[in-house]
């Protein structure tokens, strides 16, 4: 299932709905505006918060997290020791990890589990300027978890390019 993203949507204080490859809507984005550190919420349609994204404030590293609940669900961060500058590590709170690699900037990566490929992002599917698709490759993945992994990349992505 592929979602359509638009990136100047995740703005602090923005809400968006994220569409599903039929136009529906799939996932409102609540950027929480007034908040000492980067805060958003993914929900459903019907308003219920299905993850929050939340840069993670006195860090050595830029690391955002993911919860469910109020839970950690997910920690991100650059993997070190790499020689991909757009390289990231998913560490899930029961300690699996997945990859996220390709050109991040570019809007053009996978998100991976053990070599196999649970999403792959991409901008080449639509012809708007600021538009990319997370496309859900595995029918049983989590796909706010996902759409949440490749926000916090680009954020994370941009932050560095600008400093």
């Amino acid at each position: 299932m592929k979602y359509l993203v638009r990136d100047k949507i995740f703005a602090v204080g923005d809400d968006y709905w994220i569409e599903d490859e039929r136009g529906g809507h799939a996932f409102l984005v609540d950027g929480k505006a007034l908040r000492l550190r980067d805060t958003l919420e993914l929900k459903d349609p019907d308003g219920r918060v299905l993850v929050t994204l939340r840069q993670k404030m006195f860090s050595l590293r830029d690391t955002m997290t993911v919860e469910r609940d109020d839970k950690p669900l997910a920690t991100i961060r650059r993997k070190r020791l790499s020689l991909l500058r757009n390289h990231f590590r998913v560490t899930l709170a029961e300690g699996t990890e997945l990859d996220v690699s390709g050109r991040i900037l570019d809007r053009e990566f996978a998100v991976e589990y053990d070599g196999e490929l649970l999403a792959h992002i991409s901008r080449r599917w639509f012809r708007v300027r600021d538009t990319y698709a997370v496309d859900v490759v595995r029918e049983d993945a989590d796909p706010a978890l996902l759409i949440a992994v490749a926000v916090c990349v680009i954020r994370m992505a941009e932050r560095e390019r600008e400093d």
